[in-house]
């Protein structure tokens, strides 16, 4: 289902009453209930409706250590679910049901697309639309977060999100960059968490992962063990940049090489001694961004499909 631009909402927009800041220790009680109907609306022509919503219930029972999501055993397991959504006080316990079940949604429209298929009502939604509407609904309400490779991601801007966030998963989700792909998002999970340090860690990880599988496909020789700067090194003697181009690319080794893995090293890498070191959410930020960037560049380089 199309969003529809109220009169209200123009009216809030020409008014300025819609910020333009990103907030992420709230959701909106409208976005819930929207998020409520966009869930309903997908499930409702999907075949086993009803596994869906025992698998996932059965899974956030158990990871909470309790019998119930709602306050009677009676409830259907859709309810208990669907209410948890719409009341619970902690937002990362609203996002768990919304990853999982969009994560569910999308899992089970790459396997089985059949069971998708039947129409019962004018408003369905496929798992495309679903998720396409889950996002813009954030973004409407400016809440920090979008579904992205299934997972939950924190947004900071628009245009990182669009320009390097959302292209790096888009070319990780290629099979030979499962590796680097599940660093990437485990990167931004620890992110979203605010567990900086483990986020430096699996960015260094995801670009180095990067680099190894492109000297593999490429057939270049390095040891497994070798380090980001030699991997680059390898990576330059090989004319992943095209030679007449390389006098552009003067600076792109030096800024790699004194990018992200001198911010892991001297930041989330080593021992802190007496005083705990603490990691600049900041800077983490930035390593991320920056671990993207350049993975977009390299992917794209090495030509690899």
């Amino acid at each position: 289902m199309a969003i529809v631009e109220l009169y209200s909402k123009s009216q809030k927009k020409l008014r300025g009453e819609i910020t333009d800041i990103y907030t992420y220790d709230n959701l909106p009680q409208v976005l819930r209930v929207q998020i409520v109907h966009i869930i309903q609306d997908t499930l409702q022509h999907y075949m086993y409706r009803d596994e869906a919503y025992s698998e996932i219930h059965a899974i956030l029972c158990r990871e909470y250590g309790v019998f119930t999501l709602g306050k009677s055993s009676r409830e259907t397991d859709s309810t208990s679910i669907l209410n948890h959504l719409l009341n619970v006080d902690e937002i990362e316990s609203a996002l768990d049901v919304i990853q999982l079940m969009f994560a569910y949604i999308s899992m089970r429209k790459e396997r089985w697309p059949y069971a998708f298929s039947r129409r019962t009502a004018t408003n369905a939604l496929t798992p495309e639309q679903s998720i396409a509407e889950l996002n813009c609904r954030l973004k409407e309400h400016m809440v920090g977060y979008q579904f992205e490779a299934g997972k939950i991601i924190r947004v900071d801007s628009n245009y990182t999100h669009s320009e390097i966030t959302k292209p790096t998963l888009q070319l990780l989700w290629n099979p030979k960059f499962s590796g680097a792909n599940e660093e990437y998002l485990k990167a931004h999970e620890h992110y979203r968490h605010g567990r900086n340090k483990e986020c430096l860690n699996e960015c260094l990880k995801s670009f180095e992962s990067t680099l190894k599988i492109i000297c593999s496909e490429k057939g270049w020789r390095f040891s497994p063990n070798d380090t980001s700067r030699k991997l680059i090194e390898v990576c330059f003697t090989n004319d992943l940049i095209p030679t007449f181009t390389q006098n552009q690319f003067t600076s792109l080794q030096s800024l790699i090489e004194t990018g992200i893995a001198p911010i892991r090293n001297k930041l989330g890498g080593h021992g802190q001694g007496q005083t705990p070191h603490e990691v600049d959410a900041n800077m983490t930020r930035y390593a991320l961004n920056l671990t993207g960037a350049n993975i977009i560049f390299l992917i794209e380089q090495s030509g690899i499909k």
